[in-house]
């Protein structure tokens, strides 16, 4: 089955998730700049997010642009990726509106475990499916951000129980990492 029906699927559930996160915002009472300031906890954690679904947006678009046929695997390996994407607003809400305490920022950085998991399923699951020598399976054969990621998320949930600031670095530095475009399979395309 060829993945275009599978794509488009991915994109609607990933923008419904977008628009879901700025559905959070209640426009506050009173005209004055003032009123905003509440909402900057509220902000700061939908900007992060906005980030991170773009950033698998992103890397799912390269990674089935790479991918030539998809089998039930592969769907339900991407159903457990848009699961966990969909959790996103959630979490990205109960951050926000309780101002970064300890609890929220480790439940989001679960969140931001389980995407980049699922994630690495959907990549292995694909693997499986195209080959090891396919242009997938070259391309995702050395998986150094994907680890650094993982460590990284994981030093961010420790330290969320007590300095939640730290765990918000974490997974800053995270995103940062893949906003630099993932350029492994746009070499094997060439």
């Amino acid at each position: 089955m060829k993945t275009g029906r599978l794509e488009a699927f991915s994109d609607g559930v990933l923008a419904i998730v977008i628009t879901i996160m700025v559905l959070e915002f209640r426009v506050p009472e009173g005209s004055d700049f003032a009123t905003l300031k509440p909402l900057i906890p509220k902000v700061v954690s939908y900007i992060l997010s906005f980030i991170y679904v773009g950033i698998y947006w992103n890397n799912h678009h390269h990674l089935f642009h790479a991918i030539e046929k998809v089998n039930g695997k592969v769907m339900w390996a991407n159903l457990v990726l848009l699961f966990a994407l969909s959790l996103i607003p959630f979490t990205t809400a109960w951050m926000g509106e309780n101002h970064f305490d300890k609890n929220p920022v480790a439940l989001y950085g679960l969140n931001l475990l389980l995407c980049a998991t699922a994630f690495t399923i959907l990549e292995k699951a694909a693997i499986r499916h195209e080959g090891k020598e396919s242009t997938v399976g070259i391309a995702l054969k050395s998986k150094i951000k994907e680890y650094a990621s993982v460590v990284i998320y994981l030093i961010g949930l420790v330290f969320s129980f007590w300095l939640p600031a730290i765990s918000l670095a974490c997974y800053v530095v995270v995103a940062i990492i893949w906003l630099i475009p993932d350029r492994r399979i746009e070499k094997q395309m060439r």
